[in-house]
């Protein structure tokens, strides 16, 4: 197994990657109770019953693609990421595809299916990989540092430290809250942990956090440990009931939902690979090595999580917390897939694992990779303006794929404003020229 993993090589130990491994699933955790809630559209005005999902179902489908994709990325790339349905495109799945257009949620699953498919064979021919190696290293750096700044705000404001505003959109919420007061605990416990150097400091950090939670009411201590887990029957295989009525596969509509999955999940998991790839020192002359291994995992992961029953399965960025704690190999991976295989029997225990002991980590994490700003050369106007751009309309956007999309379009247009247009790759124009469509038909 050591040999394997190249335990020797990374540096790291069957300690380092179970903690990294944990930490990570701890991390990631709120995509159990989210994505159901979210695809089930609970509580939402219009939302008819054959437009809900089944919500049990989905908890079982979201954490055995959690557990497959998880598996896949550590056995076949051998990177600590962590695999689940990601974020943002549950709720284009929930409230675009289905609750606007109209489209039935398994004719949804089906658009998911193609688009897992075609990531494959974008993955087997080599072409994925081409694109994120033709990233300038200052750009990969601006999406690193970018991204960092994303997952700090979705942390502090999931946990209430942000809330919004109407005027001015947001601003500090009301710190005399408990939920608050916690959050707040542990982003101090866990910075002090971490400045002395405390092995596994943001892991202990989580649990200090969460412990506290329960000693003072704030996070309720659960009523068992163990429960049944909920049938995944109204789910399973219901991405192949549109084949048959093939009609509802040729509009202009499911063109537009496959595309539209494609595009986000694509340059998603393109930023959080390299990000996390920087941070535990895996990149190779700008180049990130078996980039296609990690890829392939990740659409093959799609594919499954599709039939099981839930929406794009994709790399998450908080597998930068097990990073942090010291993952360097895939065993971290198939750790992590192992607690999402648990939870579906554990799921009692999901309930002290808040917004509150999640934040300390997205905030210890967001500031560790913040320093890529300094690889960033910002006495070039040049470089300094497309990766900016980057990095800010991430937490503005709320949403990676359109930072890179609105960095990369400046990219080619500075560099080619300042005659430099022959350092930028072919395809970084190309990039460019789609991204453009890709406002003008998808957000025009």
């Amino acid at each position: 197994m050591k040999k394997y993993f190249k335990f020797d090589e990374h540096g790291t130990s069957y300690k380092s990657e179970i903690l990294g491994g944990i930490t990570t699933f701890l991390s990631m955790a709120y995509i159990l109770a989210v994505n159901p809630q979210i695809l089930s559209l609970a509580g939402v005005d219009g939302a008819t019953d054959d437009m809900k999902m089944d919500q049990g179902a989905v908890f079982v489908a979201t954490a055995l693609a959690a557990f497959v994709g998880c598996l896949f990325m550590g056995i076949i790339a051998r990177y600590p990421i962590g695999l689940a349905p990601g974020m943002g495109l549950n709720a284009f799945f929930a409230f675009t595809v289905v609750l606007t257009m109209g489209i039935p949620w398994q004719v949804g699953l089906t658009g998911v299916l193609f688009s897992g498919i075609i990531f494959t064979l974008l993955t087997v021919t080599g072409l994925r990989e081409i694109i994120i190696n033709a990233i300038p290293h200052q750009m990969k750096m601006a999406v690193s540092a970018g991204i960092g700044l994303f997952i700090t705000f979705v942390g502090l404001q999931s946990s209430g430290i942000i809330v919004e505003h109407s005027e001015t959109l947001v601003t500090l919420g009301k710190l005399t809250d408990g939920s608050v007061l916690l959050a707040i605990f542990g982003i101090i416990i866990t910075v002090i942990l971490y400045a002395i150097k405390v092995p596994g400091a943001i892991f202990i950090g989580m649990v200090l956090t969460a412990i506290s939670g329960m000693v003072t009411g704030l996070i309720n201590v659960p009523n068992g440990v163990v429960s049944k887990a909920p049938s995944i029957a109204p789910t399973f295989g219901a991405a192949f009931e549109a084949f048959k009525d093939p009609g509802q596969l040729f509009t202009v509509q499911f063109l537009i939902v496959i595309l539209t999955f494609l595009f986000i999940d694509f340059f998603d998991t393109a930023g959080t690979l390299m990000a996390v790839a920087n941070q535990a020192g895996f990149m190779k002359d700008n180049k990130m090595p078996r980039a296609g291994r990690a890829l392939f995992s990740d659409s093959l992961a799609t594919i499954v999580g599709s039939i099981f029953g839930t929406t794009t399965t994709t790399s998450y960025i908080e597998s930068s917390s097990g990073v942090a704690v010291g993952a360097r190999t895939g065993f971290a991976s198939i750790v992590t897939g192992i607690c999402f295989l648990l939870a579906v029997f554990f799921s009692p225990l999901l309930e002290v694992v808040t917004s509150a002991v999640t934040t300390p980590a997205l905030v210890v994490v967001g500031v560790l990779m913040a320093a890529n700003f300094a690889e960033i050369d910002w006495t070039k106007f040049e470089v300094a303006v497309p990766s900016f751009i980057t990095i800010i309309m991430m937490p503005l956007s709320y949403s990676i794929a359109t930072g890179i999309a609105c960095g990369f379009i400046f990219y080619p247009i500075t560099m080619l404003i300042t005659k430099k247009h022959k350092e930028v790759h072919p395809i970084m124009y190309a990039l460019m020229i789609l991204f453009i469509l890709y406002f003008i038909f998808v957000h025009g």
